[in-house]
């Protein structure tokens, strides 16, 4: 894949990937997504991933990020429909663990999810909306092609607002990662 981008793949969200989930809550990783959830938020955030993982609909799929070389798992990344300024789109959102950040496991797991997100030609458009103090997870939606739509407020988790980017990719469209970036006019 090139050294910009580490060797991954990602697998379909399992009963088995529970640990990994809790893993993925540590306060490091939860920082800009208003905090750590408690062990029952993480255990019904572990079912709803099983049911969107199951569902052969195409609303969505969660998937756990592994190491091609290893079999281990190194993060979540999944993508999910949702209703944004009146249209369907699909949203994204991912956590990559601490000792497999800044190899390009977000990038090239983002990569495949942009294509199982094309694959489903349901909606147009795929958004991710990191939070605008959160670098790393900006960089990646640079790297992958999205287009910076501008700031905006959300609330997340319900109840907490959280000034985020929205980042926009044309489903539609071909694309080529490493374009450069791409912003709205």
């Amino acid at each position: 894949m090139g050294n910009s981008t580490a060797a991954v793949h990602i697998e379909a969200w399992a009963e088995g990937d529970l640990n990994l989930l809790r893993a993925a809550n540590a306060p490091e990783l939860m920082s800009h997504l208003g905090g750590s959830e408690s062990d029952e938020q993480v255990v019904a955030r572990h079912l709803r991933y099983l049911q969107l993982s199951a569902d052969t609909t195409g609303k969505g799929r969660m998937y756990r990020i592994v190491s091609a070389a290893t079999g281990e798992p190194m993060g979540t990344i999944g993508f999910w429909e949702q209703q944004w300024h009146g249209e369907q789109v699909y949203e994204t959102g991912w956590t990559v663990l601490p000792g497999f950040q800044r190899r390009g496991a977000a990038t090239a797991a983002t990569l495949a999810v942009v294509e199982a997100a094309r694959a489903e030609r349901r909606n147009r458009y795929l958004h991710a909306f990191p939070s605008v103090l959160n670098d790393a997870s900006n960089a990646v939606c640079r790297k992958v092609g999205f287009t910076a739509m501008g700031e905006c407020e959300v609330e997340y988790p319900p109840g907490h607002p959280l000034q985020v980017n929205d980042w926009r990719l044309d489903l539609q469209q071909p694309h080529l990662a490493g374009d450069g970036p791409s912003t709205a006019r």
